[in-house]
């Protein structure tokens, strides 16, 4: 059983280490013959998947913020109660203002560096926090790095990386 889990540890580093330097010649490498998906790509794109991430950090044009993990930026509610356990969002708040969710109690996060936990959400989902406080993004973001939710009506800020919120 040993020499087999070291044999396929050995052939996925060997793998991984050929796909990372990518051959330096300008030929073609040919398709093993068979079936285009191979056995060797299973286990990369199994990894890939596990690697997925709830919270991590971007740079944006307020310097280096809390994103979700579909680089989307995450933002604080003023009206939220640190450490209550509860969002203040409710009804037409959420959907402007989705919470940021997961599906596990201990979210995986890189770079962030303020307690990160959860609560409740309102819609009986897993919502993640930062220094007990709940998270969201905003739907007028359209795509990774927007920050438009910036300062709206002064209760929604973008998050640092230590939990603090970005004053403009």
């Amino acid at each position: 059983m040993r020499r087999t889990i070291l044999y396929s540890i050995t052939a996925l580093v060997a793998a991984a280490t050929l796909t990372a330097c990518g051959g330096g010649s300008d030929e073609e490498t040919p398709e093993p013959a068979g079936d285009a998906t191979s056995a060797e790509e299973s286990p990369a794109e199994e990894m890939t998947e596990e690697m997925s991430v709830d919270l991590t950090t971007a740079d944006s044009e307020l310097g280096m913020i809390v994103v979700d993990g579909d680089g989307m930026t995450a933002y604080y509610f003023l009206n939220d109660t640190k450490d209550s356990g509860a969002s203040a969002c409710e009804g037409d708040c959420l959907t402007a203002w989705p919470p940021i969710t997961t599906e596990s109690d201990t979210p995986t996060v890189e770079g962030v560096t303020g307690e990160v936990g959860t609560i409740t959400a309102t819609d009986g989902s897993t919502q993640i926090t930062i220094d007990g406080r709940p998270v969201y993004t905003f739907a007028q973001d359209t795509a990774p790095g927007d920050v438009k939710g910036q300062g709206v009506n002064d209760v929604w800020y973008v998050i640092a990386p230590d939990g603090s919120e970005i004053d403009d």
